[in-house]
């Protein structure tokens, strides 16, 4: 039986552990802060797809997690009995004028090719979603059925209710035991760059808050580089920034009221709405700003699963996969682009 130890219990970390519990091997999480203390445990849960054109690996690897995602999320909470609040909503998003119009009407069939019939790119009539739809200046909004959502918290949840069925637990401090899969966020970014005496990502804060407002079972809706992202216990989810320079990493201040404000500007259903939460945390940021996976360069043994940034979920069920081929079988199924050694 493989031994893998998993240093890390945020996005990757966690669904990379049940990917391989799953598939019988003796595993053991270790994380002295606990589950989803990092940005792995904030509050917006967008799982949105990258444009359809100018197609590359990394856009093809994304579109397989998403279109993995609800056979996984499944698959977690049938296991634990724990829901992660996933849901394939779909988003709508304002197109400000004619050129993106035009770029939009060419993205649909792009998509149509691109998506492998799985999902659609639309343009649609921004009077036809009713006061669900912030302003448009052209009249029109993009509404793609590939989106999905969950809550990050929920989604934490129900990866350690899973995993601690199949005897494994996420333990505060633990010797290393197998491989070992680093998998430690912002942090963990900060030792690689020591490690390898150079920059390989870093930090970056992001600020969200949760309203209470039931839309469920309405899509996401992406405007002003705003996300508003209905979850499944009614709340909504707005945010986020993102910022490079700041002092407390988890102190919200008035960038976030800013946002708030917007928010309820865009929305007019949402003025009078409570806030219930506020969040503030470092995402992590590889230098390639994609994926950090693979073999830890000349340390044997062990391996790098980090920088997750905003999509950290979203690729989450396909960087499970191809992590635990690699950990329990040696099959290397990392995409151009991915690699560690990308970022060095």
């Amino acid at each position: 039986m493989a031994e893998i130890t998993v240093r890390g219990a945020g996005a990757f970390g966690l669904t990379i552990a049940w990917a391989c519990a799953r598939r019988g091997a003796k595993v053991k999480v270790i994380d002295p802060f606990g589950a989803g203390a990092g940005s792995s445990g904030g509050l917006v849960g967008a799982l949105a797809p990258h444009v359809p054109e100018n197609w590359n690996p990394k856009k093809a690897f994304q579109l397989d997690s998403l279109l993995m995602a609800a056979e996984f999320w499944a698959d977690v909470e049938a296991t634990g009995g724990v829901s992660p609040g996933y849901a394939r909503s779909g988003r709508l998003q304002p197109i400000k004028d004619a050129r993106t119009l035009e770029l939009a009407h060419q993205r649909a069939e792009n998509a149509k090719e691109l998506w492998r019939g799985e999902a659609e790119w639309r343009v649609e009539k921004a009077d036809e979603s009713g006061p669900w739809c912030p302003p448009s200046a052209t009249g029109y909004v993009i509404h793609d059925t590939l989106t999905a959502r969950m809550s990050p918290r929920m989604a934490g949840a129900a990866l350690v209710a899973a995993l601690e069925v199949m005897g494994v637990h996420v333990e505060a401090e633990g010797n290393d035991e197998g491989r070992v899969l680093h998998a430690k966020g912002a942090a963990g970014l900060q030792e690689l760059n020591a490690a390898f005496g150079k920059q390989v990502g870093t930090g970056v804060k992001g600020q969200s808050a949760l309203l209470r407002f039931d839309a469920h079972d309405l899509p996401q809706i992406f405007a002003e580089n705003i996300y508003f992202v209905p979850h499944s216990d009614h709340t909504l989810a707005v945010g986020s920034t993102s910022e490079r320079d700041y002092d407390d990493p988890t102190a919200t201040d008035r960038q976030l009221e800013d946002i708030i404000d917007r928010a309820r500007d865009m929305l007019p259903v949402l003025h009078g709405t409570e806030v219930i939460d506020r969040w503030a945390g470092v995402r992590p940021r590889s230098k390639s700003r994609a994926p950090m996976l693979g073999a830890w360069p000349g340390r044997d043994g062990h391996f790098i699963a980090n920088g997750g940034f905003k999509i950290g979920f979203g690729m989450a069920p396909k960087v499970a996969h191809v992590m635990a081929d690699l950990l329990l079988e040696a099959k290397d199924g990392i995409p151009e682009g991915f690699r560690v050694e990308d970022n060095l």
